[in-house]
């Protein structure tokens, strides 16, 4: 993914980007673009050294996209499921008192909330990588 816009500020390494806001910007799962009303601002590594009020091109990995979405939907309903099966299967013997179909809905509630709390921590440490961020390629005239 690429996207055009403006260079706002530069700090060291890393430049805040001010782009167009598009209708795909909606679903996007990064965490990476703060939202305002007409543009979003992009953090991103600037390797062509842009200056503050340039207009850059800033490119985005289709991979980083795609993990991104596994991550925040996928791991989280597997999770569920996984829990909701061990609840169940393994301890819904267990607690004779309990119906096990509630034991399996809070287990699988729980391995949800843990996938979750995991996602989270596993963004904040990923998120001072590099290879995750957005780049600009590209000083545009």
């Amino acid at each position: 993914m690429e996207e055009i816009g403006v260079v706002k500020s530069v700090q060291g390494m890393y430049a805040r980007v001010s782009v167009a806001k598009k209708s795909v910007c909606e679903g996007c799962t990064a965490g990476i673009c703060k939202p305002d009303e007409q543009a979003m601002e992009i953090e991103a590594v600037n390797r062509v050294k842009a200056k503050v009020g340039q207009k850059v091109r800033v490119a985005i990995k289709t991979y980083t996209y795609l993990k991104g979405s596994i991550l925040v939907y996928g791991v989280p309903a597997i999770a569920l499921i996984i829990g909701a099966i061990i609840g169940k299967e393994i301890f819904g013997s267990r607690f004779k008192n309990m119906d096990p179909d509630i034991v399996s809905a809070i287990f699988g509630f729980g391995a949800f909330i843990l996938a979750f709390l995991g996602i989270k921590i596993w963004s904040m440490k990923a998120g001072k990588k590099t290879g995750s961020t957005p780049v600009i390629e590209e000083i545009l005239e």
